[in-house]
C-alpha cells in the first residue's frame, strides 16, 4: 500500500494561525488577508489552519470550513503552503474536513487522534487515521503528535513503521513534544524519508540540531524575525548567536504565556498590530490589567524589535 508521492518536504517556519473573533463570539474573516500578507513579508513558508492555536476544538464544523477556505485562498496569493487540521472527535466530520481540504486546493492535511474515546493501541489509531486520509488520498498527511493536550502517547517510530504500510499519503509528523530522542529516531527512519516538523517554539534550536526540516508554531505569527535569525545563524555555524537568540525568544514566550497560558499568545498578536479579538470559552481572554503588564514587560524585553519584517536586526 506504500505510495511514492514525490512530496517535497516543507522547510522553514510554518505559522499556526489564530482564529479571529468578533466581540460577540462570531468568527471574523476581515483580519485574515492582512494577517497572511504579514506572514508572507516575514518569510513564513506555510500556515497550519484550525489547530490548537486557532482554537479548532471550539469551532463548529461550518466555522472550520469557512476559515479553511479563507486562509487557503489568501495563502495561495503569496505561494504560502497550507496545512489544514482535519482532526475531530467524529470520524465522519474528520473525513468531511479532509475531503473539503482537497476540494479547496489545500496543500496538506493533518489530524490529532481522538481524545475522549482514545485509541486503545497503535493499530487502532492508524486504522482511524487511514479512514480519515482515504477521503483525500492525494493530499500529503501529517500526524499531529501533541500528547500534552490530548494525553495520547504512542511511540512515534513505531507509528511510522506501521503507517508506512497502511497510510500511503503519510509524509511526516507535526511533532509537538519535548522528547528529542524520539524525534531524531523518526527523522533518521528510512534515511530521512519523513518530513519532521518541530512544534515547540521555545526549543526551535534544539529541534534544528535534531534534524527538523521545518517548524510549526504560534509565536511565528508575531515574531518570526527572531526565529529566522536563529535558523540563519544555525546554518552559518554560529551556534553562540543562535543560542542567544533562542534564549531571547524563550524569555519573550515566558512573559507572554507565564501569567495566562496560551491565551497570552493572542494578546501578543494584538500588541504586534493584529487584533484577532477575544477567545472563545472555555478559554478566557486576559484582563486589561494583565494585558498592560504584559505589554510593559515585553517592551522592556525588546519584543517590539522582532514583530516587523524590517526588524531582523540586532544580529
Amino acid at each position: 500500500m506504500e505510495k511514492d508521492t514525490n512530496f517535497e518536504h516543507l522547510e522553514g517556519l510554518i505559522a499556526a494561525t489564530f482564529t479571529p473573533f468578533h466581540e460577540d463570539g462570531q468568527i471574523n474573516l476581515e483580519p485574515i488577508p492582512a494577517m497572511v500578507e504579514h506572514l508572507s513579508k516575514c518569510s513564513i513558508k506555510g500556515i497550519f489552519i484550525n489547530g490548537t492555536t486557532g482554537e479548532g476544538p471550539s469551532l463548529t464544523e461550518e466555522e472550520r470550513i469557512t476559515l479553511a477556505e479563507s486562509f487557503v485562498s489568501e495563502a495561495k496569493k503569496y505561494n504560502i503552503k497550507s496545512i489544514i487540521h482535519v482532526g475531530h472527535e467524529s470520524l465522519q466530520s474528520a473525513s468531511a474536513f479532509a475531503a473539503h481540504a482537497n476540494q479547496i486546493g489545500a496543500n496538506c492535511i493533518s489530524a490529532v487522534p481522538t481524545s475522549y474515546f482514545k485509541p486503545s493501541n497503535l493499530n487502532t489509531l492508524i486504522e482511524h487515521l487511514s479512514a480519515i486520509t482515504s477521503n483525500a488520498p492525494d493530499l500529503p498527511f501529517y500526524y499531529y503528535h501533541i500528547p500534552r493536550m490530548n494525553s495520547v502517547q504512542f511511540d512515534m517510530l513505531s507509528l511510522l513503521e506501521i503507517a508506512e504500510r497502511e497510510i500511503p499519503n503519510l509524509v511526516g509528523i507535526k511533532y509537538t513534544a519535548a522528547e528529542l530522542s524520539a524525534f531524531v529516531e523518526c527523522k533518521q527512519f528510512k534515511s530521512g524519508k519523513y518530513n519532521m516538523l518541530f512544534g515547540a517554539d521555545e526549543m526551535l534550536l534544539a529541534g534544528l540540531s535534531m534534524g527538523a526540516d521545518g517548524a510549526v508554531g504560534s509565536t511565528y505569527n508575531f515574531m518570526a524575525p527572531i526565529y529566522n535569525t536563529i535558523i540563519e545563524k544555525y546554518k552559518e555555524g554560529n551556534l553562540k548567536a543562535a543560542q542567544e537568540h533562542q534564549a531571547k525568544a524563550a524569555e519573550l514566550i515566558r512573559i507572554i504565556t507565564g501569567p495566562t497560558g496560551m491565551t497570552g499568545l493572542k494578546i501578543a498578536m494584538r500588541l504586534a498590530g493584529f487584533d484577532c479579538g477575544p477567545h472563545r470559552l472555555p478559554l478566557k481572554t486576559p484582563s486589561p490589567g494583565i494585558v498592560e503588564e504584559m505589554r510593559n514587560r515585553l517592551e522592556a524585553a525588546g519584543f517590539f524589535n522582532w514583530t516587523s519584517p524590517s526588524n531582523e536586526e540586532i544580529k
